[in-house]
C-alpha cells in the first residue's frame, strides 16, 4: 500500500504542478478554456498558485503527512470547483477534463488514509 502511495502521490503531484506551471506560463490550452468559462484574468496567477501549492504540498505529505491530506482535501475541492465552473459555463465536452486531476488527487488521499 505504501509504495502505490508514493507512486500516485508523485505522478499526482508532477501532473497538478504541471497544470499550475502552464497556467502561470499562459499556455493556451490552459487559458483558452478559462476565457471560455468567465473565469477573470486577475484570477489566473492565484489559481496557478493553488495548484502548485498543492502539487508542493503532496509532496510535503510523504513526511509530514497532516500536510498531504491537507493538500489532497484542498485540491479535490479546487478540481470539484473547476467541474462546477465548466458545468455553469455549459461546457459539459470539457467538464471531464479536471474530473481527471480530481481523481488521483482523492486516489493519493485515500491511499494516504490508508496507511
Amino acid at each position: 500500500m505504501d509504495i502505490a502511495y508514493y507512486i500516485v502521490g508523485t505522478v499526482t503531484a508532477l501532473w497538478v504542478g504541471f497544470s499550475g506551471y502552464s497556467l502561470f506560463n499562459k499556455s493556451e490550452f490552459v487559458v483558452e478554456p478559462l476565457d471560455r468559462y468567465g473565469v477573470p484574468q486577475s484570477w489566473w496567477n492565484w489559481l496557478a498558485l493553488a495548484k502548485s501549492a498543492g502539487a508542493v504540498g503532496l509532496l510535503v505529505g510523504f513526511l509530514l503527512p497532516p500536510i498531504g491530506i491537507a493538500a489532497a482535501v484542498g485540491l479535490i475541492l479546487y478540481f470539484a470547483g473547476a467541474v462546477a465552473t465548466a458545468l455553469r459555463a455549459r461546457s459539459y465536452g470539457t467538464a471531464i477534463f479536471p474530473v481527471l486531476y480530481l481523481a488521483p488527487a482523492a486516489a493519493t488521499l485515500v491511499l494516504q488514509v490508508a496507511r
